[in-house]
Order: C-alpha cells, then structure tokens, then sequence
C-alpha cells in the first residue's frame, strides 16, 4: 500500500502517517523512518525530539534522509513499511544548498526518486506540507519552492493509493480512503 499526506503546519499530518504506518506494518519485514529534517535551529531540534519520542519502542530504523532518498534507501530491504516525513523538508535540503545555491530543478530528481522508492517499496507512507492556500504572489525562488513542492505533491498522488489531507487533526481522504482498514 502506498499513502500520501499532506496538511498545513501542526495539523495532525505526522501523527496520522505513523499510525497509518503502524496499521500497514509487517511483523516480518523492517520499519524504516526516513528522517528528512536537517536542523537549523532550536525549533527544528525540538521537532525532530518530539518525532523520535513518538517513534520510541516502534521498533522502527531511522535513516536519515536529509537530501537524497534514493542514496538513503539504498540497501534497505524493499519488503519494509516506509516512512518519509517530510517531502517538504527534503525539497528545502536539495534545493537551498549549503553552499549558498539554489538548484531550481530540484523537485524534478526528488519526485522521479520518490515515485521509483514508492514503486519498489512494500509499503510506503509519504508525509508533505499543503503551503497552497494563499493567493498571494511570492518572490520567484518562493514561487519556484512552491510549485516544485506542488509537482512533487501531484507526482506522489499520482502513484499512491491512498492520498490523504490532514486538517486540525481531522483527516480528509481524497483518493483510496477504504483501502486503509479502520483509518477512513
């Protein structure tokens, strides 16, 4: 089974990606958290602990996954439950360099990795950020930001089989909802 989550900022979106993970997991195969969250400061450290606390004792492996999937899944067993949280973070890594650069077609190498992991992969949950909302124009990196997320965001809809829309803690499906027992 293949699950897509987006929602807006501290909407529930994580907390229902585990449990969706939870309920999709294999008792034979690996639990793999794909963490791409590369920290830049107290808020994002806090984040990250909280993550690894809801994670204690699920018997889960953390792989960090901060800038290139596919160099992370490498290796790892195919029969395992993913799960990558977030597709948001993981833009922002690859396209915001530490050098200083910005790789405007960052989005396209991530969507391709992550639609060939998801094709690969047992089972995958994909966590993302809805940052659609807003009428407002941005500066054209922001904009290019956005609409490289929203091209990721429609490739992973696209090959999933379930997509689902996080929402003050209330979840939305929008494709495959009764695929996933109990969580619709």
């Amino acid at each position: 089974m293949k699950v897509f989550v987006s929602g807006g900022s501290k909407s529930g979106k994580s907390a229902f990606a585990l449990k969706t993970a939870q309920k999709l997991r294999r008792p034979d195969a690996p639990f793999y958290y794909l963490a791409t969250m590369i920290p830049s400061d107290k808020e994002d450290e806090e984040r990250v602990a909280r993550h690894k606390r809801e994670r204690e004792g699920l018997g889960c492996v953390t792989v960090e996954a901060g800038r290139d999937v596919s160099a992370a899944a490498e290796g790892l067993d195919p029969r395992g439950l993913f799960l990558l949280d977030s597709v948001t973070a993981l833009l922002a890594n690859t396209m915001f360099t530490p050098d200083g650069n910005v790789n405007m077609q960052a989005h396209v190498k991530i969507a391709d990795d992550l639609a060939l992991l998801a094709e690969k992969a047992a089972n995958i949950v994909i966590v993302s950020d809805y940052i659609y909302s807003d009428a407002r124009l941005y500066g054209k990196t922001t904009e290019s930001f956005r609409s490289g997320l929203a091209h990721i965001d429609r490739t992973m809809a696209g090959v999933c089989d379930a997509v689902a829309e996080a929402h003050a803690g209330l979840v939305a499906f929008h494709k495959g909802g009764g695929a996933i027992d109990g969580l619709d």
